[in-house]
């Protein structure tokens, strides 16, 4: 995808998550296009302050790091407000990032012979547990799009990325958790979209693709996985032409094409519950 670095040139950009991943590889990028000063937000102080020392050692008075719970509304409030006065109340770049890749069962497994969750590292998730997925992957962004779209409107415009997953379009087994969260933060950003196009404000979701990050946990990333920078490239070549849905690799773009389409529902069909089978049995395919 063709990239308009100069889209980004003295722009002001805040990025949750971003002291590890596919965030960091966005704030490296973003610094390399020429950013005017960029805004690390993030729950893991070490790594925040090793990556903010890092990065300011070699872009002095650009970087700032915010130690941020995006699942705490108050945090992200506080986060955005200390990232305009580090800009000069100006916030032209918010990319809702922070996020985590859930799977589990849905409910305890009965049936002869099924596959324990022990057997496939994966529990069984509680309300609790369900009501901490949509903290972090639904409700982070929604505080993150709250608290900056004020300062969006007074300034005149500005730009909202939300981060969410090709699973939005292709839920497997396993993940419903992680599905719903996802879909869900699609559906807000897509409906923020045309809410707040005539305040010029810019609304995009945006896929991050198969990326060898620590979201794959214990379990070796796909051979074919890209590096987050491939990853973070390919959103903010989206993000400079105002993409509606911003797919992160060529496979969620076909996989977004084919999901949902009648014509194709036997073959999606088919591929997801070989997806399923062959995750009860104990092998994490994608």
């Amino acid at each position: 995808m063709e990239m308009n670095k100069d889209y980004f040139r003295g722009k002001t950009v805040i990025v949750t998550g971003a002291a590890a991943g596919i965030g960091l590889a966005l704030i490296e990028e973003l610094l390399d296009y020429g950013a005017k000063k960029v805004v690390l937000a993030d729950f893991n102080a070490d790594n925040l302050n090793t990556h903010t020392e890092r990065l300011s050692a070699k872009h002095p008075g650009k970087v700032k790091g915010v130690l941020c719970n995006v699942t705490i509304e108050q945090e992200v409030a506080d986060m955005i407000a200390e990232a305009a006065e580090f800009f000069n109340s100006r916030v032209d770049l918010l990319i809702n990032n922070a996020g985590a890749g859930l799977s589990g069962y849905f409910t305890e497994p009965c049936a002869p012979g099924s596959m324990t969750g022990e057997q496939l590292r994966v529990p069984v998730q509680t309300n609790e547990d369900w009501e901490k997925g949509f903290a972090i992957n639904f409700y982070g962004a929604l505080y993150g799009c709250r608290a900056v779209i004020p300062i969006m409107q007074k300034q005149g415009g500005g730009q909202v990325i939300n981060v969410i997953s090709g699973i939005a379009f292709a839920p497997m087994a396993f993940q419903s958790m992680y599905s719903a969260t996802k879909a869900a933060l699609n559906g807000l950003t897509l409906s923020l979209r045309t809410e707040y196009w005539d305040d010029d404000i810019k609304f995009s979701s945006a896929t991050p693709g198969t990326t060898a990050t620590n979201i794959w946990g214990d379990m070796p990333p796909p051979d074919d996985a890209q590096t987050p920078q491939q990853s973070a490239r390919r959103i903010l070549a989206g993000a400079a032409r105002n993409q509606r849905i911003i797919f992160g690799d060529d496979p969620d773009l076909e996989g977004a094409k084919h999901c949902f389409h009648a014509d194709y529902e036997k073959y999606v069909d088919e591929y997801l519950l070989n997806v399923a089978r062959e995750r009860r049995k104990g092998r994490w395919t994608v």
